[in-house]
């Protein structure tokens, strides 16, 4: 099979959340079988890295989604150059159930410096 890719486009809003959850959907609906369980892994991936880029990586970010024969690519670009951290979750609202979440949905996780623009790229690789 041919890697298949799909960009959202960036929006600094909170819809736009709602709007990759959507995105994703519709791509996975396109690129053939895949389990439901898989299906929502990838929707929760898409929703944490996405979340997590408009709050801590400034605002804007481009989502990149790849079908490999074997799994799924989820790419969250972002303006911030800290990197996600592990950290204790806080059951007062304040997060940290996102990345460590990812982390367990996730084959592997990478996060890679963008130059020479700056910020980052995250994403997680995702058994179909």
């Amino acid at each position: 099979m041919v890697a298949m890719k799909v960009k959202v486009a960036p929006d600094p809003s909170t819809a736009s959340i709602a709007r990759a959850r959507e995105s994703a959907r519709s791509f996975l609906e396109g690129i053939g079988p895949i389990g439901d369980d898989a299906a929502t892994s990838v929707v929760l991936v898409v929703s944490e890295l996405v979340t997590n880029a408009l709050r801590h990586g400034g605002g804007a970010y481009p989502l990149d989604l790849v079908a490999h024969p074997d799994s799924i690519e989820v790419a969250v670009h972002d303006h911030s150059s800290q990197a996600p951290r592990m950290r204790t979750p806080e059951l007062n609202g304040t997060g940290g159930f996102g990345w460590p979440m990812v982390n367990r949905l996730a084959r592997a996780t990478a996060v890679t410096p963008r130059r020479p623009s700056g910020g980052k790229t995250v994403s997680a690789l995702r058994p179909r």
